[in-house]
This record gives C-alpha cells, structure tokens and sequence, in this order.
C-alpha cells in the first residue's frame, strides 16, 4: 500500500481533532471505526444467543433433575411406608398364625376331655340308675331282712341256751346286746346285720380252739373253778385246789364229777395255755346221735 494510502487509512496525529490535516472529515472517521469493529460485533452477536441458549438448557436440565430427584424421594418414601406397612402385616400375620395354633391345640385338648366327661357322665348316668332302682327295692328288701335277722338272732340265743356253758355270761350278754340293737332306729340295717354275722363268726370259732380260763361252776354251784374247753366237744373243771375233776355231761344237762380225768386236764390245760406242745388229748365225748 502506498504512502497516500496509509495516510487515508487513519487520521493525523496533528489534524486537532477534525482530522483537517489529513483531509478526511469527522463522521468519516466514525464510519470508519465502525466499519472497523464489525467483525467483532457480529463475532459476538453470534456469542451472545450461543450463551443464552446453553445457560438455558443447563437450567431446564438442572430443574428436570431436580424434579426427577424429589420424584425419586417422594418413591422412596412411598416405598418405605409400604414396606413398613408390609412388615406390620406380616408381623401381625406371625401373631394370629400363633394364636390360631395355640387355638387348635386348646380345642384338640377340650375336645378330648369332653369325650373323656362324656364317657364318665355317661357311666355316672348308669350308676344313678343302677342306684335308683336299688333304692326303689330297699323298701322290699327291708321287710325281707328284717324278719330274717330276727330269726337268726333267735336262733343265735337259742343255740347259747342249749350249747355247752362255757363262757355263758359273755356269750349271753352279747345276744340280750343285739337283741336291744335290732329295736334302735339309729342303727341302719346293714349295721345290725353285720353284728350278727360277726356273732356267728366268733361262735364257730369256740368250735375251732382250746381255751383254759377261770369261771363260776354255775348249774346252782357258784364254786370258782378251772375250766377247760377243747373245741365244743368237751367242757372240763377242776377245782382250785386240784382235788375235784369233771365234765359237763350233755345228755344230762349237768356236771359229773370224774377224778380219771385229772391228768388229762392238767395236760389240756398246759397245750391251751401254750406251755407245752400240742398233743393227743384224753377227753369225755359224748357218742353222736342220729337226727330224729
């Protein structure tokens, strides 16, 4: 570019501001800056939109973020109170399944002592009937007892009355005793009829034993004696002083006096006594009759 050139292009230092010296006017000077400074005006008109435009889609990803973030808390917490509610149920669902089992275990048991109470009911209903038809022939049963504990009773005195009189008094008193008893309205039927049974048992056992003891001699003779029972068999005395042996003869219904026997009732007398060993012993026996 030439001299002239360069010195159109740009005013003179000197020109003292109106560019006079270099012969270019005012406004054509601006014009010039201007025209010069176009490239960058438009560089950044290009700029600015670029700026705006990212700046705007950096904050329509940032609030879409953060929308995606609170709808991601907000499933969280949905999530969490599900979850909660899920464990409460299931907790709740451990609990009635324990109350249902411990239900079924209690209704099995029940159930078994009901069949258990039934069978018992069952069998106390039978015994209830079994005892109101008893009930219902006591009053029969009464009137056919009675009668025949009367009888046996007489026959028990009667018995005492003709048998050998050994222990006559005892024996005696414990008939006139139940005799009274039957006439007591306080002693129930069973009770008199074992007393009487029991009377019987004690008379077959004199039947059955040896027995020394010291009685009356009764028959009108109120002489203190040894008396000797062997069985029913055979009633002996001896006197205190040894010196009057006898029996009680039953044909006669009275004592005999019989000094033979002396020896064997001292022997009898040591056997009941348990002095000495049981032996065969020598004793009046009355001979056996036949039945008229």
């Amino acid at each position: 570019m030439s001299e002239r050139n360069r010195g159109e292009g740009r005013p003179s230092r000197d020109s003292g501001g109106e560019g006079a010296g270099s012969g270019l006017p005012a406004a054509q000077s601006v014009r010039c800056r201007v025209i010069a400074a176009a490239p960058l005006l438009a560089w950044l008109a290009l700029l600015v939109p670029v700026g705006w435009l990212a700046a705007s889609t950096a904050l329509a990803q940032a609030e879409k973020l953060v929308a995606v973030v609170k709808e991601q808390s907000a499933a969280d917490r949905d999530a969490q109170k599900v979850q909660g509610r899920i464990d409460a149920i299931d907790d709740e669902t451990e609990k009635l399944l324990g109350d249902y089992r411990q239900l079924k275990s209690e209704t099995e048991s029940f159930d078994a002592y009901s069949k258990q109470l039934t069978t018992q009911i069952k069998s106390q209903v039978e015994e209830i009937d079994r005892t109101i038809a008893e009930m219902a022939e006591i009053e029969t049963t009464t009137r056919e007892v009675l009668p025949m504990m009367q009888n046996m009773l007489d026959t028990l005195a009667r018995f005492v009355e003709l048998d050998v009189p050994f222990l006559l008094e005892e024996r005696s008193k414990r008939v006139a005793t139940m005799k009274e008893m039957m006439t007591r309205a306080d002693v129930s039927v069973s009770e008199k009829y074992r007393r009487i049974v029991e009377a019987y048992v004690v008379e077959m056992e004199y039947g059955r034993t040896i027995e020394a003891y010291e009685d009356k001699l009764g028959g009108g003779d109120d002489r203190t004696v040894q008396l000797l029972r062997i069985g029913r068999v055979s009633l002996l005395y001896q006197t205190m002083d040894g010196k009057e042996t006898g029996y009680w003869d039953a044909d006669k219904k009275a004592w005999v006096v019989d000094n033979d026997y002396a020896h064997a009732f001292k022997e009898g007398t040591h056997v009941a006594k348990k002095l000495g060993a049981p032996d065969i012993l020598i004793a009046p026996i009355p001979a056996p009759k036949e039945d008229s």
